[in-house]
């Protein structure tokens, strides 16, 4: 007689996304969705196929890693080790005006393109060239993506230093609407890095037009994360409002020991703009942030560490000061001479990631560079860091709000469908992990190291991770945005 259910997952302790308290459960999987949630003991084990026993541990919602830049490693490398092993059952993709797709070089990829690979990654001249690859790959991971303003800047403009001209904004502006044609889930824009500095409000304004009538988000790295802050998050409010559609200020934070301490009147801003318009942001749960070694953001008020460098690569993993000292010149002319290169920039204080992590307007996005040689721990650490560092040992925020930070409140802001809860025919993204001993493995100085406490992931129903190892199964998918994508 054939199973009812393809797994069932006993006596578990069940947050189910919503920020709702716990409750004892038995949850039951059929072809790849959630087909059941009962009372401990109510599903009869002989129902099913597989069942794991989940007694003392937390069954919540997949995590959604809301902000990453893994969007040619999940093709090229669709194992997706550093998510898949910390939880995290979806990843978005093209975040701060860089994005794999739609992309077509004429040389190397411009600064901040190269962080997404090197030019032979860039294989997508359009959309739907990057959707049939991502589910060709089959990664252990589901894909959602954001398309870039610096991408589209690239693909349409001889120099990026300059605005673009109405005729290069309308040929970014059909790029993208092919984007949103087919799932795209709305535009990114990373307007403090140099090749998209130059751009004025005016060309984002245009250029967003297109994306309301599609349903989709603005998402933004802001113009400064320094002392303009507040000008800058201005700007990206004023381009939600013309375009209307909800906005996404991307790894807020406050940088520069110049603006430690000013997080509430940042977030006080987020709130006053909030009366008038849907808006959010996401924030990694660390007080160090990590890019290419950019030359506007070299100090001596806090240590960068250099993690790659193409002309020194032995640099990597050194102080940019010590480097500096032992070439006998500044920092700026050390970071000249690196380039292009990578940096750790340990720029924030605690007081200020904790107000913002713990605002109800956040959610959690690791910012992960995974083609770092030296990458910082966020890419293997960031949520089960929220759940062990935070809500356990700090006691920040409860652990059910941690869980829906990471899920339920995701899957709404970027419009994931059937996804970022524990409910009855919702896709069974799923995480089984030990509350009491979940911790980040990762650090600075040793960052890619799977995290502990992580019992279980399933994708799309499919038994991902177990016990520290990948199963071997890949059952993610590409998700376009707002739909319930079928088999």
């Amino acid at each position: 007689m054939p199973h009812l259910f393809d797994t069932l997952i006993r006596c578990v302790l069940l947050l189910d996304g919503s920020g709702a308290a716990a409750r004892l459960a038995d949850v039951a999987i059929r072809d790849g969705r959630i087909a059941r949630i009962d009372e401990p003991g109510a599903i009869d084990p002989d129902s099913a196929s597989n069942v794991v026993e989940g007694h003392g541990l937390v069954l919540s919602p997949g995590f959604i890693d809301v902000h990453t830049h893994d969007d040619t490693n999940v093709v090229r490398e669709p194992a997706m080790t550093p998510k898949i092993s910390q939880g995290v059952t979806t990843v978005v993709v093209g975040n701060c005006g860089i994005s794999a797709a739609p992309v077509t070089l004429a040389g190397d990829p411009p600064d901040p393109m190269n962080l997404l690979g090197r030019a032979d990654a860039f294989r997508y001249p359009d959309f739907k060239t990057y959707v049939a690859a991502v589910n060709a790959a089959k990664p252990a991971v589901n894909v959602a993506a954001l398309v870039g303003h610096t991408a589209l800047r690239s693909n349409h403009m001889d120099r990026l230093d300059r605005p673009a001209t109405e005729a290069e904004t309308a040929a970014m502006r059909g790029q993208l609407q092919e984007a949103l044609d087919h799932g795209a889930l709305g535009l990114s824009t990373g307007l403090a890095y140099a090749n998209a500095f130059h751009a004025p409000t005016d060309e984002v304004l245009a250029l967003a037009e297109p994306l309301a009538k599609a349903g989709a988000i603005y998402a933004t790295h802001l113009r400064s994360e320094f002392a303009e802050i507040l000008d800058a998050m201005d700007e990206a409010f004023r381009i939600g409002r013309h375009a209307r559609v909800p906005v996404v200020i991307s790894h807020l934070k406050c940088a520069g020991v110049s603006n430690w301490g000013r997080s509430g009147e940042v977030l006080a801003a987020l709130e006053g703009a909030e009366r008038w318009q849907p808006v959010g942001c996401d924030c990694y749960p660390y007080t160090a942030s990590s890019s290419t070694l950019d030359l506007k953001q070299v100090t001596n008020d806090f240590d960068i560490q250099v993690t790659w460098s193409e002309p020194h690569p032995t640099m990597g993993g050194r102080l940019l000061a010590d480097i500096a000292a032992e070439w006998n010149v500044d920092l700026l002319e050390a970071a000249r001479r690196l380039q292009p290169a990578g940096a750790v920039y340990h720029c924030m204080e605690d007081a200020d990631v904790d107000r913002i992590l713990s605002h109800p307007a956040t959610v959690v996005g690791s910012d992960g560079l995974p083609n770092d040689p030296l990458p910082h721990p966020r890419l293997w650490g960031a949520f089960p860091r929220v759940l062990g560092h935070y809500a356990r040992d700090r006691e920040l925020f409860p652990l059910a709000v941690a869980v829906n930070k990471m899920t339920g409140m995701s899957a709404e802001r970027f419009g994931l469908t059937g996804r970022g809860f524990v409910r009855e025919g919702y896709w069974a993204d799923l995480v089984l992990f030990d509350a009491a001993t979940i911790r980040d493995a990762a650090s600075f100085t040793d960052p890619q190291q799977p995290a502990e406490g992580i019992a279980a992931v399933w994708v799309n129903g499919e038994l991902t991770w177990r016990q520290r190892a990948a199963t071997g199964v890949r059952a993610g998918r590409f998700l376009p945005r707002g739909t319930q994508q079928q088999h």
